[in-house]
């Protein structure tokens, strides 16, 4: 991604961010669980056809999670030529279920010619179909494909998010990405990109994402809970079965836990230890039923982050402030996808080069 963006060296350029990003999120997720990437160029992208075709499954699937068709609600439109959302779906799931069995059949032909994979380059469908040997009737194809579906789903769109958000943050305040510079600068040595070894020793890089997500969580209602047994909450009756969506969105924008909770402030990160605040903050929700990505995500984000703000210049498109408004969507997504305008820091100018 860096050395995509430095190609045009000291002079700004015009970047889309909300397809930078997510084409970032894929491949990772698809290096870690089918040893291939989809978007770029290099030794891993050697059937276009095949990158093309899963392209267009998973951004049908996010653009379909989030919308609804007229003819559901009147189903005589059907009759002249609008398809049912149902059928819209069904279609997708269809091309989805092939993809994913492509990816395991891909995987598992390579076990039974002797492909010897290192331990610890193994992908995550090798280690399923390891498991499918001794428990196949558990790890069953259908079970992987859907495992490994979630892993996409729930990996990509939400990571994306979070990083179109907070540069559009830091876009609208740049005295924010001068100070996030700053701390690179010194902590990071001259000759070099910042690593994940690095992302301890940034302290407002987290503050930065910590009040990206206190702002806009990449699950506004956290994912829905069911009452094991009747209990009484805070007065009310809660019957055994029912479902409990938290407005997590509502806790974190809250005037009374927060001040000023409309304005972006990382510094009100700063000195809390992990990163939670009690329950006031829980964009990962909490618990055994906290989100399992959260450690994936808490990597992934920082050092993206940190690489773009080392990196490279910002400036916003025109005089105007970066339109902030949320779309419709399971996540939380901009209603307009970030553009912005990025130069190469002169001070990276040599490493980036030897990429």
């Amino acid at each position: 991604m860096v050395k995509r963006l430095s190609g045009h060296g000291s002079k700004y350029r015009m970047v889309e961010m909300k397809s930078m990003f997510f084409e970032l999120t894929l491949n990772i997720m698809m290096r870690m669980i089918a040893g291939k990437k989809y978007y770029g160029e290099g030794e891993h992208m050697k059937d276009l056809e095949e990158a093309r075709e899963f392209q267009e499954i998973v951004e049908d699937t996010f653009t379909l999670s989030g919308a609804s068709n007229i003819g559901d609600f009147f189903p005589l439109l059907n009759w002249i030529g609008v398809r049912s959302f149902k059928e819209r779906v069904m279609s997708v799931i269809g091309k989805k279920d092939k993809a994913m069995q492509e990816l395991i059949e891909e995987r598992r032909s390579l076990r039974r010619n002797g492909f010897k994979v290192e331990e610890k380059k193994k992908t995550v469908i090798d280690v399923l179909l390891s498991l499918q040997e001794t428990e196949p009737d558990y790890y069953t194809d259908k079970m992987i494909r859907g495992f490994i579906w979630v892993l996409v789903a729930a990996g990509t769109d939400t990571s994306a998010g979070t990083m179109e958000w907070a540069m559009s943050l830091l876009l609208n305040n740049p005295q924010v990405i001068k100070k996030a510079q700053a701390e690179i600068d010194v902590q990071v040595e001259k000759d070099r990109l910042v690593d994940e070894s690095d992302i301890n020793k940034l302290p407002y890089l987290h503050c930065i994402i910590n009040e990206t997500l206190r702002m806009y969580p990449a699950g506004p209602l956290l994912v829905p809970h069911e009452s094991s047994e009747d209990c009484v909450v805070c007065g009310f009756n809660v019957p055994r079965g029912t479902m409990l969506l938290v407005n997590m969105w509502g806790i974190q924008n809250d005037p009374k836990l927060w001040d000023e909770p409309t304005k972006f402030k990382p510094e009100r990160f700063e000195g809390l230890e992990g990163t939670r605040d009690g329950f006031k903050f829980m964009p990962f929700g909490s618990g055994r039923r906290g989100c399992p990505g959260e450690g994936l995500a808490m990597r992934v984000v920082p050092l993206a982050l940190g690489a773009l703000i080392q990196c490279f210049d910002w400036e916003r498109i025109g005089d105007e402030l970066v339109d902030m408004s949320e779309g419709l969507g399971l996540t939380l997504p901009k209603a307009e996808p970030l553009e912005a305008e990025c130069r190469t820091r002169s001070s990276v100018l040599n490493f980036i080069s030897q990429l």
